[in-house]
């Protein structure tokens, strides 16, 4: 996985490798090549080797990728940190991947300063932060790229090849972080993790749309693998649904990965708006992350002609379906067939159902993880035979089509974004006044679900709309917004079982 091989020959201009939308910046493949080497070298210069774990929390800027490209061509993981999480956050899980640097951004300044005194063991050793005007009041920690300047722009003598550590939410409602074992190779004998999903669909000469935060699995992965195809990356600083049509515009982009809320967000454009652009230079787009409504698609599909593709796959990467827009016309709601190996949907007690029959999913012939330092998980997500499930429910049917019913239980999926309420039960149920909560989703048409909250109080008479203000507030100042609940309700009692079971689907049901 190179992009040295994409470089200016001959005295020819360097192709842009990332443009930024709107501000225009352009980093050329050139240049992207010079930073990621240069930060590389520092990399090792400061005693960083294979395993070792870099943070990155930055917002979608021109620091990004060459971070991400240095990491990985030093054999280093490279954990990319969500910027909306609180210093708190974002220190837990710097802490628990065990990370030797840390690269942030002067936009999470603020973010940053707070993480050393959530740190129990302190602050990585090797600590960096991008961007103009970077305080000094962050001791200790190193303008880049101004603090590599002097580093070689060559590529370091011993490159191999890293991956990406990626931390999604789990069972106990802490993030946990997905690993896979380094392949322990030179860059360019590795293909990537998304090589043959990107690559059937792409050429030399396609210009990629990345509308998502980069610190997504599925952005940083895509566009990194595009790169490494030669391929131009425009980059949305960040997504507004009028600004992604203009760059589709400017930039004649031909290719690009969305998630359903995005699609949404363009559809309720007035149509004078919609168009106004013109998107005629598409060729073919990828939607994933959460179920798509089936109308919503079907606008699209009318929008953009029969060019919409879908796919269904997870940040552990243990297994992946496609599914073409003309083939999704006659199979409507599925998510298509595996790439490779095969789609097993058990019961309860590991029994294989028929067609028709929802189940947990599980792939056979995936990609290897597991969840870092938390064995129990890890052993929670194999089956006997191999097999591996992150706890998705769906079914298949008779021609072999994959369709989901359910997204990891009672995990939430809020515009692409996935959101484990067990967090915010928790936080909430340490407010002196609240007995019990509940946090679960309910369909919202714009976001796919919003996060919806119930709480029973210790003192009845505290159920009131001033109190639901006050505790949202109070929760907001605790975590990150967008995984609090966007309105609280209140009942009497919960509906638990003796052993403590919460039924929330009766919870879904009342306030869907």
């Amino acid at each position: 996985m190179q992009i040295r091989e994409h470089l200016s020959k001959d005295g020819a201009p360097s192709k842009p490798a990332i443009i930024l939308h709107p501000s225009g910046t352009v980093i050329t493949f050139d240049e992207l090549e010079a930073r990621a080497n240069r930060l590389a070298h520092y990399f090792r210069q400061q005693g960083l080797q294979e395993g070792d774990v870099v943070a990155i929390l930055m917002e979608n800027n021109e620091h990004m990728h060459p971070v991400m490209w240095a990491a990985r061509r030093s054999g280093l993981y490279y954990v990319p940190i969500n910027t909306h999480l609180t210093a708190a956050e974002a220190a837990y899980i710097i802490d628990n991947s065990g990370a030797k640097a840390v690269v942030g951004s002067v936009a999470l300044q603020q973010t940053l300063a707070g993480l050393a005194e959530q740190l129990p063991g302190g602050l990585p050793p090797v600590r960096l932060i991008a961007g103009p005007d970077a305080s000094a009041d962050l001791d200790g920690w190193v303008r880049y790229p101004e603090g590599v300047a002097d580093q070689p722009d060559t590529p370091i003598d011993d490159e191999i090849e890293g991956d990406l550590l990626q931390y999604s939410s789990g069972t106990t409602g802490r993030p946990k972080g997905i690993k896979r074992e380094l392949p322990h190779l030179p860059p360019s004998q590795v293909p990537g993790l998304m090589a043959a999903l990107v690559g059937f669909w792409l050429d030399p000469d396609a210009v990629y749309l990345s509308p998502a935060p980069l610190y997504h699995t599925a952005p940083s992965v895509w566009s990194m693998q595009i790169q490494a195809g030669g391929i131009t990356t425009v980059v949305l600083e960040k997504f507004d649904p009028e600004g992604c049509l203009e760059a589709i515009e400017r930039y004649r982009v031909t290719h690009g990965q969305f998630v359903p809320a995005m699609f949404t967000r363009m559809l309720k454009l007035p149509e004078e708006v919609r168009n106004r652009y013109d998107v005629s230079s598409l060729k073919r787009v990828m939607h994933a992350a959460a179920p798509c409504p089936a109308e919503i698609k079907k606008q699209m599909i009318d929008w953009w002609g029969p060019i919409v593709d879908e796919y269904y796959a997870s940040s552990e990467a243990h297994g992946s379906t496609l599914i073409g827009a003309e083939d999704w016309l006659t199979h409507p709601g599925s998510v298509g067939k595996p790439m490779m190996g095969a789609i097993h949907i058990l019961d309860e007690d590991g029994n294989e159902l028929p067609p028709g029959q929802a189940g947990e999913i599980y792939f056979e012939g995936g990609n290897s993880f597991e969840y870092l330092n938390d064995p129990d998980k890890t052993a929670a997500s194999r089956h006997p035979k191999g097999w591996t499930t992150v706890g998705d429910i769906g079914y298949l049917d008779e021609d072999g089509y994959l369709y989901l019913t359910d997204r990891r239980h009672h995990m939430i999926i809020s515009g692409g974004v996935n959101i484990y309420p067990q967090e915010a039960e928790n936080m909430l149920v340490t407010h002196p006044k609240v007995m019990d909560a509940a946090v679960f989703g309910v369909p919202d048409d714009e976001m796919g679900q919003r996060v919806k909250g119930v709480v029973q109080t210790v003192d009845p008479s505290d159920a009131t709309a001033e109190f639901e203000r006050e505790l949202l507030d109070w929760l907001r100042d605790r975590l990150a917004h967008y995984k609090c609940p966007r309105s609280l309700s209140f009942e009497a009692q919960l509906p638990r079982t003796d052993t403590g079971k919460l039924y929330k689907q009766e919870l879904v049901k009342k306030y869907s």
